[in-house]
């Protein structure tokens, strides 16, 4: 079974109040939907326990190959603290190839129809608008595993050809993920916590923002979900590149 799209959460009126927000899984008050900067929103639980079940399993299943999870090992020398697994195209310091040939030179898993439907549910749920979503048509996904260690330094997402959105999915532990400006890696950024079900979407005018994840916190993993230590997270994102079957 695979995840379906979360059902489109309700919006407010032009004419009347906004409705009291629900509450959340944990009994709290939903937290607010937030645009931290043009074209990046944040949508907090936006996927429900049984997706974010599913998608675990799904990523278990993807870690175990043909490509397994692994450390990143960078052009200096350095290794990323984060483990990856990528879909449909496989990712490394900085470029896209169909075979990971930093790791054993296998053809990486196909990129699921049902991710590509997900991740168009996302654009459509952050923009509200129908026909971005139609348009956004995803072809690779990195999935990061971070344990309690483990942190992301700023960085711009820009191997791509495509200046589509990229589609984030958190899964796990709680983080800090900041999100900074498109000219450098310093200020002014916003630090914004993500938590187990959040979406963040960033694209247009934020497409190529810096950002990046200092502090991942530990105790706070969804055993609910199947994930009882660490964060998941799966950025959907458009190559621009030739079909991989190509």
């Amino acid at each position: 079974m695979t995840p379906a799209p979360p059902s489109p959460s309700g919006g407010s009126s032009s004419d009347g109040p906004s409705p009291s927000p629900s509450p959340s899984s944990d009994g709290l008050f939903r937290r607010p939907r937030t645009v931290v900067a043009p074209g990046a929103v944040h949508v907090p639980e936006w996927l429900s326990v049984e997706q974010r079940a599913e998608l675990v399993v799904a990523c278990r299943q993807w870690a175990r190959g043909p490509v397994p999870f692994r450390h990143t090992v960078l052009p200096s020398g350095g290794v990323m603290s984060v483990r990856t697994v990528c879909l449909g195209w496989h990712w490394q310091p900085y470029r896209y190839a169909r075979t990971a040939d930093d790791v054993n030179g296998a053809r990486v898993a196909a990129f699921p129809d049902w991710l590509g439907d997900l991740g168009r549910a996302a654009v459509a749920e952050a923009y509200g608008d129908e026909e971005a979503a139609r348009g956004f048509a995803p072809d690779t996904a990195l999935i990061n595993f971070y344990d309690d260690t483990a942190r992301m330094g700023m960085h711009q997402d820009k191997e791509e050809r495509s200046g589509a959105p990229v589609v984030s999915l958190s899964i796990g532990a709680r983080c800090v993920f900041r999100f900074g400006n498109t000219e450098g890696r310093g200020r002014p950024y916003t630090d914004v916590e993500l938590a187990s079900g959040d979406l963040f979407v960033f694209g247009g005018p934020s497409r190529f923002a810096y950002h990046g994840v200092p502090k991942v916190y530990a105790g706070t993993a969804d055993p609910a979900a199947g994930l009882r230590a660490g964060r998941l997270n799966l950025t959907l994102r458009e190559t621009g590149m030739a079909s991989p079957d190509a």
